[in-house]
C-alpha cells in the first residue's frame, strides 16, 4: 500500500541520511531543502499511498524548505499539501503575504502553484532526547477537491486550528491514520483516500463557509466520520446510546442508522460503540501506566461498569477474561521464569 522509509537508518554517515530525506521530500514537494545540521542529521518520514492520496510523518532537526517561481514554472504537480504541526515550531511566508507563525496542533495548506518560504525550528524539551519538529500531513491532486481553486487560496498559508470543529476532526484522523497506516491492507488504504479528501473538503467548505460545494457524498461522508470520532471520544460515558450520538449530531436517529450503515459495512451504530469499548479495554489493560486501576475500573473508564457484564463482554470478543489478558500482557521482571506447558 505503500513504502515506510526511515532517513536514520544504521550504516548511513549524516550526509547521506540527509540527501536520503531529502530525496524523500521531493517526491512530492519539489523544493529546495536545507538544514544547519545536515553534517549531525537524523530524521525520520513515513510515505504511504492511500488511493490517489499520499500520507507523510515525518521529523527532523531545524530545516528550511523553499519554492520559487523558477520550480514553479520548470514543474508544477498542481497539488495541495496539508501539514499538521505535532512538535516545533514553523514560520511560513507565501511571498504575497508577512510570515505567520505555527505552533503544535496548528494547521497549514499550500499549493505547488505558489511560491513559499517555510522555515521549521526544533524546540528542546528536558528528558526528551534530541529537538525535533514533527507532523503529519497529505498529498492529494488539486482536481480532486470540490472548491474551486480560487476560493481556496484565500486559506493558503495562514495558520489554521486544528484544535476545534472540523479543524480537530481533521487533525484527529490524520494522527490516526500515521498510527495505523503500516498495518492497512492495499484494500483498507485505497479506501480510506477518499475518506481523506471528503474530510479536507468539508474542513475547507466550513472555513470558507462554501458547503454548497461538496456533494451528498462527501458531506455524508464527513458526517460518519464526525460520528466516529464523538464516539471515540465519549467511551467513557455508559449513557452513549445511538439517541444521544444522533442528538449531538442534530439528524434523528433513523437517519443515523441508515447513514451509519451505509459507510460501516452494515455495523450498526451501537455496535460499534461496543466493538471501540473492548477495543480500548484491550488496550488500557495491558497499559502499564494503568496498572494500578482495577479490571473493574478499567470496565468503567471504557463505559461499562458492571463488572460481570465487562469480564462475559470481553472474554465473549477476546477470548479470555480481562484479567487473564492483563496478567499475559504485563512485562515479565528480568530473570522471571517463563510458565511452561
Amino acid at each position: 500500500m505503500g513504502a515506510e522509509s526511515t532517513a536514520g537508518d544504521d550504516g548511513l554517515s549524516a550526509e547521506e541520511r540527509f540527501e536520503h530525506w531529502r530525496d524523500m521530500v521531493g517526491r512530492t514537494r519539489v523544493c529546495e531543502a536545507t538544514s544547519a545540521h545536515a553534517d549531525t542529521f537524523t530524521a525520520e518520514i513515513r510515505r504511504f499511498d492511500l488511493g490517489p492520496v499520499a500520507l507523510l510523518g515525518t521529523s527532523f532537526p531545524s530545516a528550511r524548505f523553499r519554492r520559487t517561481e523558477r520550480m514553479i514554472r520548470s514543474s508544477d504537480e498542481e497539488l495541495y499539501h496539508l501539514t499538521l504541526l505535532t512538535a516545533g515550531g514553523h514560520v511560513f511566508g507565501s511571498g504575497r503575504e508577512q510570515f505567520e507563525t505555527f505552533g503544535p496542533g496548528d494547521l497549514l495548506l499550500i499549493d505547488t502553484s505558489h511560491p513559499y518560504d517555510g522555515r521549521y525550528f526544533d524546540v528542546r524539551a528536558p528528558g526528551q532526547g534530541e529537538p525535533l519538529v514533527s507532523g503529519v500531513g497529505i498529498d492529494l491532486p488539486r482536481s480532486l477537491l470540490p472548491v474551486p481553486p480560487d476560493r481556496v487560496g484565500d486559506l493558503l498559508g495562514r495558520r489554521l486550528s486544528g484544535r476545534e470543529g472540523t479543524g480537530a476532526l481533521l487533525a484527529d484522523f490524520l494522527l490516526g491514520l500515521d498510527r495505523q497506516a503500516g498495518v492497512l491492507g492495499p484494500a483498507e488504504a485505497s479506501r480510506l483516500g477518499p475518506v481523506v479528501v471528503d474530510l479536507m473538503s468539508a474542513w475547507i467548505a466550513r472555513e470558507l463557509d462554501a458547503e454548497d460545494t461538496l456533494s451528498p457524498e462527501a458531506r455524508q461522508r464527513a458526517t460518519v466520520e464526525s460520528i466516529r470520532a464523538f464516539i471515540r471520544n465519549n467511551l467513557h460515558d455508559p449513557g452513549l446510546t445511538p439517541p444521544v450520538v444522533a442528538a449531538a449530531h442534530h439528524i434523528s436517529v433513523s437517519y443515523l442508522h441508515r447513514l451509519f450503515a451505509r459507510y460501516s459495512d452494515g455495523e450498526t451504530v451501537a455496535a460499534y460503540i461496543r466493538r471501540q469499548r473492548l477495543r480500548k479495554a484491550h488496550r488500557d489493560l495491558a497499559d502499564p501506566g494503568l496498572s494500578t486501576l482495577t479490571i473493574q475500573g478499567i470496565g468503567t473508564r471504557c463505559g461499562i461498569p458492571s463488572a460481570s457484564e465487562f469480564s462475559r463482554a470481553f472474554k465473549a470478543v477476546h477470548g479470555l477474561s480481562p484479567g487473564e489478558h492483563r496478567r499475559q500482557a504485563r512485562p515479565r521482571p528480568v530473570g522471571e521464569a517463563t510458565p511452561c506447558g
